[in-house]
């Protein structure tokens, strides 16, 4: 039987009970991911015992994994944020990498950049690594205000450009299209899933169409931009059915207006199928990744799905858990 371990590190001070199964000064540890929400964070319960102190601003890494099963792996790297301690207990949260970007604010105009070039600029003012910025699209000229953080300026390039936007179990910014997943993580019926929950809804449109503001499109990406009443040159579209029309500024180029309806028709599409599965602990599995299920009784389950949002969970009483939430990758035209 598997012994589930973890190592804390806190400041200068290392918890591993790799080596102590039993000396563990846990309680109750949660981390959460999650892709559509900017939630990256661990909550620790921990036992006043055995010496570790956190205090607001120490550096911390959680890895998770089991004492007899070669290994740990990291989930999570933050800064601690709030030490709430009683009698008994501390209660402590670090947060990820996606705080820094929360908090920062930029105003600034970019001419001729693409977004990944943009997300990177934004991430170094916000004092963030980054792992991966794919290019996406190209803007002409695309405005950052200083009403909206760095990281919903950052989503909305995603969104445009059909990319993911999360941070890694580094504290690193991703910027990327996901295509299949960087691992495929297997989970089989009545071996590896304790619960299962799906959900499968209708599109909402069958076609997006998608335009700015000026019709540079129509005359170079070099044009000058003006406002215009004519979209008829510069729009995208993509799809065939009831249309769902996506105004945007930024697109300022018929590529971009295509490009932006592409990646608004993939997501409605992909949306149509979410589910969430709970298993016995599983830290390999991470954002950027994507799941297979086997075995299940309803035979269209027994494909691949992307992973959009992970939780593992370490208690005393409870053991070790993981769920994990997930969409369709294969969508029908």
């Amino acid at each position: 039987m598997l012994s589930p371990a973890y190592k804390l590190t806190v400041g200068r001070k290392v918890i591993d009970t790799t080596d102590e199964p039993q000396a563990s000064t846990v309680v109750d540890l949660s981390v959460r991911l999650d892709l559509d929400t900017p939630m990256d964070n661990c909550k620790l319960v921990l036992g006043n015992v055995g010496g570790l102190k956190p205090a607001t601003g120490d550096e911390a890494k959680v890895e998770l994994g089991y004492a007899d099963d070669g290994g740990l792996t990291q989930v999570i790297a933050g800064t601690v944020v709030t030490t709430e301690p009683d009698l008994t207990t501390t209660r402590v949260l670090i947060d990820g990498g996606s705080a820094a970007l929360l908090r920062t604010f930029v105003e600034q105009t970019f001419e001729g950049k693409t977004a990944g070039q943009i997300v990177r600029d934004l991430a170094g003012r916000a004092g963030a690594g980054v792992a991966v910025a794919d290019d996406g699209i190209k803007f002409p000229a695309y405005v950052v205000d200083g009403r909206r953080s760095a990281y919903q300026h950052m989503h909305d390039l995603a969104a445009l450009s059909g990319f993911d936007l999360y941070v890694n179990a580094d504290g690193e910014v991703v910027f990327e299209e996901f295509v299949g997943g960087k691992t495929v993580h297997v989970f089989e019926f009545a071996k590896h899933i304790v619960g299962l929950e799906v959900t499968r809804t209708t599109p909402r449109a069958g076609a997006v169409e998608a335009w700015g503001e000026s019709p540079t499109g129509s005359e170079g990406d070099d044009a000058s931009a003006w406002l215009t009443r004519d979209f008829t040159r510069s729009r995208g579209r993509s799809g065939q059915g009831a249309v769902l029309l996506l105004e945007r500024p930024a697109l300022r180029t018929t590529a971009a207006a295509r490009t932006a309806a592409a990646a608004a028709l993939t997501n409605i599409r992909r949306r149509t199928l979410r589910g969430r599965l709970l298993s016995t602990g599983r830290p390999q599995v991470k954002l950027g990744d994507a799941i297979q299920l086997r075995g299940m009784a309803d035979g269209s389950l027994n494909t691949s799905f992307q992973v959009r949002s992970v939780e593992h969970r370490l208690t005393k009483l409870g053991g070790f858990t993981t769920a994990v939430g997930f969409r369709a990758i294969d969508v029908g035209v």
